[in-house]
């Protein structure tokens, strides 16, 4: 489950647009999709973990979630939306390119497109190895846990590479330099 604040600076994100269509790459168990709808957007979402769709099938039969891929051709399936977002699931895919490319399928010409992702920045880092705590926080013996660590400037290349325009960020949790995700808002 998202944690608070940044369920708080998601929510004043998304809601500066008048569009209600968004489509969500990463859905897991329906969460955040659930508390879109809810605001009155409606959802259409995806997810790799069979079990995560089932699950939020059954809590949130309302919705529309299905099983699929980041890297699956997904706009020749369901379409373009006006709003596409990803929480937390960048740091999971081994071809991070390929799913920015699939994104961007997705995404209507000028649409608002919005990625969070665990902040990796100099300070951070830095203050993890001098404490210490770099084994822990990259959880290194985690089966399916992080394989890649953004910072601003590397996510930022990626969506420029993709064809994104006037990317900037937000980072939630703790103070900036020290943030725990990073959300990067930017446009089609």
């Amino acid at each position: 489950m998202c944690p608070p604040l940044f369920v708080a600076s998601f929510t004043k994100t998304i809601k500066k647009t008048s569009v209600y269509k968004v489509f969500e790459i990463g859905c897991g168990s329906g969460v955040t999709a659930n508390m879109l709808h809810q605001s009155g957007y409606k959802v259409v979402g995806i997810d790799a973990s069979k079990m995560g769709i089932e699950q939020a099938n059954k809590a949130f039969p309302q919705l529309q979630l299905y099983h699929g891929s980041a890297y699956d051709n997904l706009s020749d399936v369901y379409g373009q939306f006006p709003i596409v977002v990803s929480l937390e699931v960048v740091e999971h895919l081994y071809d991070p390119r390929q799913f920015a490319k699939t994104f961007y399928n997705l995404l209507e010409e000028d649409g608002l497109g919005i990625i969070s992702t665990p902040y990796h920045g100099y300070f951070k880092n830095l203050a993890l190895a001098i404490t210490g705590k770099m084994d822990a926080h990259f959880t290194a013996l985690w089966d399916g846990g992080h394989i890649k660590f953004w910072s601003m400037e590397t996510l930022k290349q990626l969506l420029l590479e993709a064809g994104f325009r006037d990317i900037y960020f937000i980072r939630v949790g703790r103070v900036p330099m020290l943030a725990k995700s990073m959300i990067a808002v930017f446009r089609k």
